[in-house]
C-alpha cells in the first residue's frame, strides 16, 4: 500500500540485498512483514531482531534522530523502547537511512488485551512523566528536534482550518465537524503553556504502545521525537477508553488549561489524518474518526 507520492518501494526482496550489502552475517536469517506505519514499514528478521525503513526521504530524517538519541534516552524510562542493533546507511539496495533493532515481545494496546484500564493510564502517565523528566543534554528545538506537535497551536491554525473545509465537503461522514472547529478554536484563545520544554515521543497513539499480561510493557516508532511544550503529549488518551484518560490525567495532575490545549491538539491530529489518508489508508482514517467521536462524547 502506497501512501505518499515519493514512497520507496520496498518488500522481502530488497531488505534481504539490503542486508546483503551491510549485514551479511544476518542476510539469511527468515524475513516477513511486521506491519506498516504512515511513515516506516517493518520486517521481522529471524526471531529477534526487527528491520524499520522508512517510507520517504524526508522519514529519513527522523530515523536518524532515533538512531542518535533513543540509545541515551532508553537508561531513564520504565518501560522498553526499542533497543538500536545497527545504524544502517543509504546503499544500492535502498537509499535512506534504516535501522535494525532487537525484537519486542507484545501486543498492541487494545480491547480484551488490558487488564485494567486505569492502571493502564497510571501506567503510561508514569513513563511520560519520566520522559517529560529527562535532562535535554544539549538538545534544542531545532531542526529534526522541532516537529510541530511540542510548539503553539496558533502556528498551526491556517492548515488545521483547511482540513476542517476539507471534511465539510465529504458527504455522510456522520461527525459533527461544527462542534469540532468550535473546541479547537476555544482552545486558540488559551495562554501559552508556561512551563519549560521537554522531551516528547510526540505519538503516543494505541499502535505504538505494547502490553504484555495486560499491562504496559514498551513505546516504540519514536519517529516524532521532539522538544518542546508537553501539551500535545497528552493528546492520544482520547484513543484510549474514558477510565484511562480520567486515570492519566489524576496521575499527572494536569490543569483544565493544559488538558484544552491537549484536546484541542488531538482534534488536529485527527483532523488533518482524516484529511490526508481519506483515500489512501482507511484503517488509519478509522483511528481519527474515533478518537474525534471520542472527544465529541466527552464533550455531550
Amino acid at each position: 500500500m502506497t501512501l505518499h507520492q515519493n514512497e520507496i518501494r520496498v518488500d522481502e526482496t530488497v531488505v534481504r540485498a539490503l542486508l546483503r550489502e551491510q549485514r551479511p552475517e544476518l542476510a539469511d536469517l527468515p524475513v516477513s512483514p511486521a506491519g506498516a506505519g504512515t511513515d516506516n514499514r517493518m520486517y521481522r528478521l529471524g526471531d529477534e531482531l526487527l528491520v524499520r525503513l522508512p517510507r520517504t526521504p524526508g522519514n529519513a530524517e527522523a530515523v536518524r534522530k532515533e538512531q542518535a538519541w533513543l540509545p541515551r534516552l532508553a537508561p531513564q524510562l520504565p518501560c522498553r523502547i526499542p533497543e538500536l542493533v545497527y545504524c544502517g546507511t543509504p546503499g544500492d539496495a535502498f537509499p535512506l537511512a534504516w535501522s535494525v533493532y532487537r525484537w519486542i515481545d507484545g501486543e498492541v494496546v487494545g480491547p480484551g488485551r488490558v487488564t485494567d484500564w486505569p492502571a493502564f493510564g497510571a501506567d503510561l502517565a508514569e513513563t511520560v512523566r519520566r520522559l517529560h523528566a529527562v535532562p535535554l543534554m544539549g538538545a534544542t528545538r531545532e531542526g529534526e528536534l522541532s516537529w510541530y506537535r511540542g510548539g503553539d497551536l496558533q502556528a498551526c491554525d491556517g492548515w488545521v482550518s483547511r482540513c476542517f473545509d476539507e471534511r465539510r465537503a465529504i458527504e455522510g461522514l456522520d461527525l459533527d465537524i461544527a462542534q469540532l472547529h468550535h473546541l479547537w478554536q476555544g482552545a486558540l484563545a488559551l495562554p501559552e503553556p508556561s512551563g519549560g520544554q521537554v522531551w516528547l515521543h510526540g505519538d503516543l497513539k494505541p499502535t505504538n504502545l505494547l502490553v504484555q499480561h495486560g499491562r504496559l510493557h514498551a513505546v516504540i516508532d519514536f519517529g516524532g521525537l521532539s522538544v518542546g511544550f508537553p501539551d500535545a503529549e497528552h493528546a492520544a488518551v482520547w484513543d484510549l477508553p474514558a477510565a484511562a484518560r480520567r486515570a492519566y490525567w489524576e496521575a499527572l495532575d494536569l490543569d483544565e488549561a493544559t488538558w484544552l490545549r491537549a484536546r484541542a491538539w488531538a482534534i488536529a491530529v485527527g483532523v488533518s489524518g482524516v484529511s490526508y489518508y481519506w483515500r489512501t489508508y482507511p484503517e488509519f482514517v478509522d483511528e481519527c474518526l474515533s478518537r474525534l467521536r471520542a472527544i465529541l462524547e466527552e464533550k455531550g
